[in-house]
């Protein structure tokens, strides 16, 4: 919840003749709603996506207050679900992440589908069982998810300048990997991208993505400063 309009066309202005510059970065930017309009058409013809935040998994009706798959679509091609914030604050449950994973694939979506473990969970040795849950619920019943990105973000590393190490986030990640493919086959584990996201700057993202299964970071407070996020994706073009 970062960002007024103006504030965003803005931001988007400054970084997005470097952004386009950078080679074999795919870069997707998930702005509040009410800039989504405004920045597609900023973006309109730019290799650059866009994304929502979040949405309902409703195609329309009575629910005061959300937005739609029906809405985003044409407006941006991803959508970010099951954030730990959504989770923790809105009482985001596995159940209710699953109707809008589904509902995202079917409008044509890419959901970009966020799981992680609280800093108790992983002290009682629970992370694998937590993020095995959430990935599991998420994708139960589901359509071929095809564009699907899964984005792991330890919640005890988020906003708190304390990340997990490369080591943590790989051994994390390949147990992910692990899950999709028993749960969408081999082959399509191995073509999904995963990212990292927990306190990513540009000063710490390098080890992360040299890291066999990590394939991308889920920025958080760092795209909120031009030259932090143009640097993330700098590096990132370097790395991969």
């Amino acid at each position: 919840m970062n960002t007024t309009l103006p504030e965003a066309l803005a931001l988007v202005g400054a970084m997005k003749g470097r952004l386009e510059a950078i080679p074999g970065v795919e870069v997707v930017l998930c702005p509040p709603f009410i800039s989504l309009s405004a920045l597609a058409g900023a973006l309109k013809g730019s290799p650059i996506g866009l994304g929502a935040q979040n949405m309902y998994f409703q195609e329309k009706g009575a629910y005061t207050g959300e937005v739609s798959p029906l809405m985003l679509r044409g407006l941006c091609q991803y959508v970010i679900l099951g954030h730990s914030e959504r989770r923790h604050y809105f009482g985001e449950a596995d159940e209710l992440i699953n109707k809008k994973m589904r509902a995202a694939l079917a409008w044509g979506l890419k959901p970009i589908l966020c799981v992680g473990e609280r800093l108790e969970e992983r002290e009682k040795g629970q992370a694998e069982a937590v993020v095995e849950r959430q990935l599991r619920g998420a994708l139960e019943g589901a359509a071929d998810p095809d564009g699907l990105v899964v984005a792991y973000e330890p919640v005890w590393a988020i906003g708190t300048g304390r990340a997990a190490t490369p080591a943590d986030a790989q051994e994390t990640m390949a147990f992910l990997r692990r899950i999709l493919g028993e749960c969408c086959g081999g082959s399509t584990a191995q073509a999904l991208r995963l990212l990292y996201g927990g306190s990513v700057t540009k000063d710490n993202v390098a080890p992360f993505l040299k890291e066999r299964d990590i394939d991308g970071a889920l920025v958080g407070g760092a795209s909120l400063k031009a030259e932090e996020f143009l640097g993330i994706v700098e590096q990132a073009s370097t790395i991969r």
